[in-house]
């Protein structure tokens, strides 16, 4: 059985060896990336809302270049929320500038009570270009 062929960006938070996950991990020509957060480098939340989503997607981004991808090569997108309703409108003000034209990946946004201490998450699978 093979190994996990495990991705972490060039400047790792401290949430990964804390809860024991990697940042993702590419299977073929897949790439896993676990729920990114706005953490600071020492694991603690971005206060701030609108900032601590910008900076999910920035810790996104990081991961998503240490294994050569980008935001063009997502093709499901996973978000999670502990307020939906509240704090849609900044989600989208920040996903908007990101995904700027068709074809957009999926998206499914889930409305959830916990992400410790975070109030957004952001999940997706990727595909490795050649």
């Amino acid at each position: 059985m093979a190994k996990r062929d495990a991705v972490f960006p060039a400047n790792r938070h401290a949430l990964y060896e804390e809860h024991g996950y990697s940042a993702a991990i590419r299977s073929d020509r897949l790439l896993f990336v676990s729920g990114q957060v706005g953490s600071r480098e020492d694991g603690s939340p971005e206060p701030e809302f609108a900032e601590q989503v910008r900076l999910a997607f920035a810790n996104l981004e990081a991961t998503l270049l240490a294994a050569g991808c980008g935001f063009d090569d997502i093709v499901d997108l996973t978000t999670f929320h502990t307020d939906p309703e509240n704090q849609f409108e900044t989600i989208m003000a920040v996903k908007s500038k990101i995904f700027t034209e068709a074809p957009y990946p999926n998206w499914t946004a889930l409305g959830v009570n916990w992400l410790a201490g975070f109030d957004f998450e952001i999940k997706v699978i990727a595909r490795i270009p050649d």
